[in-house]
């Protein structure tokens, strides 16, 4: 008999048995609503095909758990033995289950309260989570740790968002086609993509390549800066590739097999599949571009009330400062339902380039005893560390090396030798990237430029220019010898055409050659005091991005300039002042004082309005003299540089480890304690007398090759 027809013949043997006990023509009647959806679930509870229902099962287990606020402990001590085990562990080594990570709920505490502070803006304290989203919490962990999760489910959410009210009210067929198919992603998805990112980053973390600095911590523009300043003195050709088709799109086989050297968990590599090969649909515009053009104008003239939980955007400055993002930084990779979790995607399938051109480096290095730097290894050319960027010069034969650093999908090649090595180099490239990843790239996706041409790369030029210092030492006999040399300083300078370019994408300048400001009329409405705090930060933050360029003096200055005029046209029109020469006449030219509309003698005075607390200060623009703009930072960055977090870590595992403190042990029994003053005290007086150190203990030298290793 077909199951269909079993579930009729019950239901009406239920209603009989319900109309002999209930004789009442109208039972339904006598009973409020309540009463009657009470009684309703009852029965539906006792129908054997709805007990035997999945779902029912899911929600029953989560209701029948224990209190979930005394599951919650400290996340800080998982994530932290999570970090430790993924860097103590060899580099070959394959973790095949995480399920235990998957069903810690402080995890599943964390990555909510990570995504209520992106939705809300606020991050809410582990005592403030409602008790019902932390019994949601534990059914969307019972359903991924059960394979019973499906990523954009918006029929049948698990968790809601905090900002979601609750409705009990039935839902339109017209609201539901609308929410399932929009674009907007959903609050348990977020979820479940924060759990993933706080398990799978430390086991990546710990075996990418330290040429990569895009999307990991610790690492950001500014690093591969001060990495090229510091790294690439001495190279000739430059290879800039542009790999920016894998951050649109790869094949989810080809992520799946990246992942799959380092992690093997089944449910883990199940969650990534579905959501990779899941595509997310996108509305078709059809004929209708022109109305929704329309729409588009009419809502944007609209002021947006923001609701109670809604995230205040972004302030002007700092939105303006983003859209200064340089071409390298400008990508965020988004595969299907991967969301945040999609850049961590793209380290990994990238990193397969970084292992493949770390190995060529090692292959390519051919020393030279006649060059200048490189003469007998790979890592001698850190001749000067306080002037790294400085080489002297050498003859025409030199050492063949090569550099390599990435930034997302971008990177960069040093190349020290001819050019027919840079060209075996991209055809290299261009057949691992096919074979590889399956993407096809011609030559003018990796270009090959000359150092004396400049090569711009994150909006900086990096080009040389020969130098001839004096150098000066002491002789024999005490004599003060002086000496010219000459050799190439590597130059890292910021691209002030690129600055103009993108202020007038902007609309704060127009022109190219002679840009003349514009008047910054987003801020006509604000106050002389907000406009000018609000710019005194994009300032600010300008400034601090061009930290490490040689012209850092000129573009900030060239900026504040820009700044600076823009805000006094925008003064001049709201004031009805007639040029910038007025404005600059009354608030001086840091637009520091106040500017008032009229001279009406009854209006109280500034100063008495800001006494009274009626008024904000007004601060003046920044920058405005060429003294005030800080100097470039020349700071000496390491050859082998790693961020504080990784230094920490090995620091750590190295004193978790018994046979350091056996080692320390044993050469404390050979030359006994002594004190670090005895020990400065007997360096300062060899280094009087002798001119070197005499003498260093054979424990101190097994101590500073463990730390070398480390």
């Amino acid at each position: 008999m077909p199951l269909r027809t079993t579930k009729i013949k019950h239901l009406r043997c239920h209603k009989a048995h319900n109309h002999r006990k209930n004789p009442s023509p109208s039972p339904s009647l006598s009973l409020n609503p309540y009463t009657r959806a009470m009684s309703l679930r009852q029965t539906i509870k006792q129908l054997p095909f709805i007990k035997s229902h999945p779902l029912f099962r899911t929600f029953s287990s989560s209701s029948s758990h224990q209190d979930p606020y005394s599951l919650l402990k400290d996340p800080i001590d998982i994530c932290t033995s999570i970090w430790v085990k993924s860097f103590s562990s060899p580099s070959n080594f394959v973790f095949s289950n995480l399920t235990g990570f998957l069903s810690k709920l402080d995890l599943w505490a964390l990555a909510y309260q990570r995504s209520c502070a992106h939705v809300t803006g606020k991050f809410p304290p582990r005592n403030a989570i409602p008790s019902h989203a932390l019994h949601s919490l534990l059914s969307l962990q019972t359903a991924v740790v059960h394979n019973r999760f499906k990523w954009n489910d918006k029929a049948h959410q698990i968790l809601r968002s905090p900002n979601d009210k609750p409705s009990t009210k039935l839902v339109s067929k017209r609201k539901l086609s609308a929410m399932m198919e929009s674009n907007d992603p959903c609050f348990q998805d977020r979820v479940v993509q924060e759990m993933l990112l706080v398990v799978l980053e430390p086991f990546f973390e710990a075996r990418f390549s330290r040429k990569s600095h895009a999307f990991r911590p610790g690492r950001n523009a500014h690093t591969v800066i001060r990495t090229i300043r510091s790294n690439f003195a001495g190279y000739l050709w430059f290879l800039r590739g542009d790999l920016s088709e894998i951050l649109d799109y790869i094949d989810a086989d080809v992520v799946i097999g990246c992942v799959e050297k380092v992690v093997r968990d089944k449910k883990v590599l199940n969650l990534i599949k579905n959501a990779l090969r899941l595509p997310v649909r996108i509305r078709e515009m059809g004929n209708s571009g022109e109305e929704s053009r329309k729409k588009k104008k009419r809502k944007s003239t609209k002021k947006k009330i923001l609701n109670e939980n809604e995230p205040k955007p972004d302030p002007y400055w700092l939105r303006t400062f983003f859209d200064f993002a340089p071409e390298e930084a400008a990508k965020i990779p988004t595969y299907g339902y991967c969301g945040i979790l999609s850049p961590l995607l793209a380290n990994v399938c990238l990193n397969e380039l970084d292992q493949m051109m770390e190995e060529k480096i090692v292959d390519f290095f051919r020393p030279n005893k006649l060059d200048s730097i490189w003469k007998h290894s790979i890592d001698d050319g850190c001749h000067n560390p306080s002037w790294p960027e400085f080489v002297p010069s050498s003859g025409k034969e030199k050492t063949r090396k090569m550099e390599y650093i990435r930034y997302g999908g971008h990177f960069l090649i040093g190349v020290r030798g001819p050019r027919e090595d840079a060209v075996q180099i991209r055809k290299e490239i261009i057949e691992f990237c096919e074979r590889k990843f399956g993407i096809r790239l011609d030559n003018s996706k990796i270009d090959i430029e000359h150092i004396t041409r400049g090569i711009q790369f994150l909006d900086h030029i990096i080009c040389r220019r020969v130098i001839y210092p004096t150098l000066r030492y002491t002789g024999s006999g005490g004599k003060i010898v002086s000496e010219k040399g000459v050799g190439t300083l590597l130059s890292v300078t910021a691209c002030l055409q690129q600055c103009i370019r993108q202020f007038r994408r902007l609309k704060f300048v127009k022109g190219d050659k002679d840009p003349e400001p514009l008047p910054c009329t987003p801020m006509l409405y604000s106050g002389q005091a907000h406009t000018n705090a609000q710019m005194n930060k994009f300032l600010e933050t300008m400034a601090d991005w061009y930290q490490y360029a040689d012209n850092r003096k000129k573009v900030v200055g060239f900026c504040a300039y820009v700044i600076r005029s823009s805000l006094a046209k925008l003064y001049a029109a709201r004031y009805r002042l007639k040029s910038r020469a007025k404005v600059y006449k009354i608030a001086s030219r840091d637009l520091s004082r106040p500017l008032r509309e009229n001279s009406n003698n009854s209006a109280p005075e500034y100063s008495d309005l800001l006494r009274m607390g009626l008024v904000d200060a007004i601060e003046g623009v920044q920058f405005a003299h060429m003294s005030s703009i800080p100097t470039c930072d020349y700071t000496p960055f390491p050859r082998n540089w790693i961020p504080d977090h990784e230094q920490v870590l090995h620091e750590y595992i190295r004193l978790q480890d018994p046979k350091f403190f056996c080692d320390l042990h044993r050469s404390i029994k050979r030359q006994g304690l002594s004190l670090p003053q005895d020990e400065i005290s007997e360096i300062v007086w060899d280094y009087k007398t002798l001119g070197i150190r005499r003498y260093q203990s054979s424990g101190e030298n097994e101590l500073n090759n463990g730390l070398q290793k480390v």
